[in-house]
């Protein structure tokens, strides 16, 4: 096999499952994986058609015939490509992998090679953050079961943050599995600044666009999930209706969006715009034109826990990220230097955020230099794919 810069063959890894393709964690971990010098051979065959298709199974679709048809021809899909793969040092599920980790303990058994699972996310979390628990006991308690077992299968897990691995291992208290954590990052081949950042002197040209009440563009992306806060933005963007100078644009879809729309009726929000899903390169165009970036403002465990996609994203276009100020956010970033903060699930401290950032363009200058700055040092795709890869090296040379 072909050597690596030390001289070594390179890692070989089949990742595998019925993984979402072109969900950005997935393609983060491939490609950063790639960059570190990993070879990595695709297994891959297509179950789910998005969140909503997922959340139907959870909530009962798998009770249909229909589903586990879908489910039995993806792993024969799968069992076909995987006996193309050839030999490989470890075997990775990537999310979401629930079902699929079944499976890959089963054939990595057979090879004796490790498997590694990229949770990411607790299933049964996300449905008690839908209100399941209150809607759908039974389901939800089948979805702890699960998760319980699944977790057991491979010899490591992976979050995104180590707050999040704790959460795991303090609800599942008998979870002999490690958990190791990759920070997402950024894919700076969709979310990168054109161009150098402005010069210090353009800081001038924005106070005096500020002070002409030229309009500043609040811009909120996303699957709109009970985490992110979608209607503490939008209480937020009532405040400051009066403010005519700044206008909101909501672009997604997703589980609370009909609630979004007829919050925005209901209230009259000639502020806020809709916009349905966008493919990366024109969302990597709204974030250039936008001129606050928003994270997300729930209060549950999610929010609190979690580095979403579009504070990084954001950031790495040099544009200010106003979130919440969940603890996990004071770990890697510093309030007022690169990312600005303000209180969860509060509309009127989201809205006074806003305000204040609107009328200082320096502030957010400033602000969106430094965080693209922290994220080109510290969470490119190198930089997920370089500690994914020692995750895996030691796992690979240490067995156990």
């Amino acid at each position: 096999p072909a050597m690596n810069k030390q001289g070594h063959p390179p890692l070989r890894v089949c990742y595998f499952g019925t993984y979402r393709a072109n969900y950005n964690r997935n393609q983060i971990m491939i490609a950063g994986l790639r960059l570190a010098g990993v070879e990595v051979v695709e297994c891959h065959a297509t179950l789910w058609r998005g969140i909503e298709d997922r959340a139907r199974a959870a909530g009962g679709g798998w009770l249909s015939p229909v589903f586990w048809g879908r489910v039995i021809r993806a792993y024969f899909q799968l069992l076909r490509r995987y006996r193309q793969v050839g030999d490989y040092d470890v075997l990775v599920v990537g999310y979401p992998g629930i079902l699929d980790v079944f499976l890959a303990r089963l054939l990595a058994s057979l090879r004796r090679k490790p498997l590694v699972w990229d949770v990411l996310l607790s299933v049964y979390e996300v449905a008690c953050e839908r209100g399941w628990q209150q809607t759908k006991p039974i389901t939800v308690k089948l979805l702890h079961w699960l998760e319980t077992i699944a977790l057991r299968m491979p010899d490591l897990g992976l979050l995104d943050t180590p707050q999040y691995a704790e959460w795991f291992r303090q609800q599942y208290p008998h979870l002999r599995t490690p958990l190791q954590h990759v920070l997402i990052g950024a894919d700076e081949r969709f979310f990168a600044h054109p161009a150098a950042m402005a010069a210090p002197a353009s800081v001038e040209e924005l106070v005096e666009a500020a002070h002409s009440g030229q309009a500043c563009r609040v811009l909120y992306y996303g699957a709109y999930l009970p985490n992110h806060g979608i209607r503490i933005i939008l209480e937020a963007a009532r405040a400051l209706l009066e403010h005519t100078h700044i206008r909101f644009e909501m672009i997604g879809q997703g589980i609370e969006h009909g609630l979004a729309r007829e919050l925005a009726a209901q209230w009259d929000l000639t502020n806020v715009t809709f916009v349905d899903w966008l493919e990366k390169h024109e969302l990597a165009q709204r974030i250039q034109q936008a001129d606050i970036i928003l994270g997300a403002f729930g209060n549950t465990l999610h929010s609190l826990v979690t580095i979403h996609n579009k504070t990084y994203e954001g950031l790495a276009m040099g544009k200010v990220v106003l979130t919440g100020d969940a603890p996990v956010m004071r770990q890697y970033f510093h309030h007022g230097q690169d990312v600005y903060l303000c209180p969860q699930a509060d509309a009127h401290s989201l809205a006074q955020a806003i305000l204040d950032l609107s009328a200082e363009p320096g502030l957010r200058w400033m602000i969106g230099e430094n965080g693209q700055r922290l994220v080109r040092e510290h969470y490119t795709l190198r930089h997920a794919g370089e500690a994914f890869r020692e995750i895996l090296l030691r796992l690979v040379n240490n067995p156990k």
